[in-house]
């Protein structure tokens, strides 16, 4: 028995990489994130026991795991995106290692790239950005984020999760000194079919971004004007 803590990759069933769908195809426990696709809660097999962590605290998937991986179960934690990426995998990871109990990570496609390539925007791009910066938005809550710091890291600014603090983190980083013309960019639903996205000015992109739904991703830089010459190219190249 083994509990393997899966990547589900960042949201179109067709991004799980080929080891974690034939774990999922054969596994007797399932245990999945609510923004799992279904497709995929659906390739486990039809006698394998499927657990929905919706309204599970942190702490309490923890304990399901570990009682799962005592009974003997090969249990599979499909995980939204990649695990290790603002996934809390490595909180899983520590309780199994605790508990003694044989554990695999299996990564998967994370959002912080394929979410702003699903709007056509690389994350990196030779002679505008050479690094990315990744932050939590539920960090924007209370004084994790050091804003100063953040303004003035060169390259791509990335924040997971960050739709509802939008205001409050465009008006921050301008107050920390980044440039308020900063190119940005919201991307919603990213890799899915009724993905969308808005790009604009730094100050503005709170309001640009009002109607997007969650899960959103947050773009800050100059890769976002990249991203806009590629559009214009592709609709000059369309016509």
């Amino acid at each position: 028995m083994t509990v393997f803590l899966v990547g589900a990759g960042p949201g179109d069933p067709g991004l799980i990489t080929a080891k974690g769908l034939d774990l999922v195809r054969t596994c007797e426990v399932l245990v999945y994130d609510v923004l799992v696709a279904r497709e995929l809660v659906d390739e486990a097999p039809d006698d394998a026991l499927k657990i929905p962590r919706e309204g599970m605290a942190q702490h309490e998937l923890n304990d399901l795991l570990v009682d799962l991986g005592r009974q003997g179960f090969d249990v599979v934690r499909l995980k939204g995106g990649d695990p290790f990426v603002f996934g809390r995998g490595g909180e899983e990871a520590l309780a199994l290692l605790e508990a003694d109990l044989p554990f695999e990570v299996v990564p998967g496609v994370s959002a912080m790239s394929a979410v702003p390539a699903s709007a056509g925007i690389p994350i990196t791009h030779r002679g505008v950005s050479a690094q990315v910066t990744l932050v939590s938005g539920h960090s924007a809550n209370g004084d994790e984020l050091d804003y100063a710091q953040l303004a003035g890291t060169p390259g791509t600014l990335i924040v997971f999760m960050g739709l509802a603090q939008l205001p409050k983190l465009a008006a921050s980083l301008i107050a920390a000194g980044k440039p308020a013309d900063t190119p940005a960019a919201v991307v919603s639903r990213g890799t899915h079919a009724d993905g969308e996205s808005v790009s604009g000015e730094l100050h503005e992109i709170a309001e640009l971004a009002a109607d997007l739904s969650s899960p959103a991703l947050l773009v800050v830089g100059d890769v976002v004007a990249v991203g806009a010459q590629l559009a214009a190219l592709r609709h000059a190249v369309a016509s």
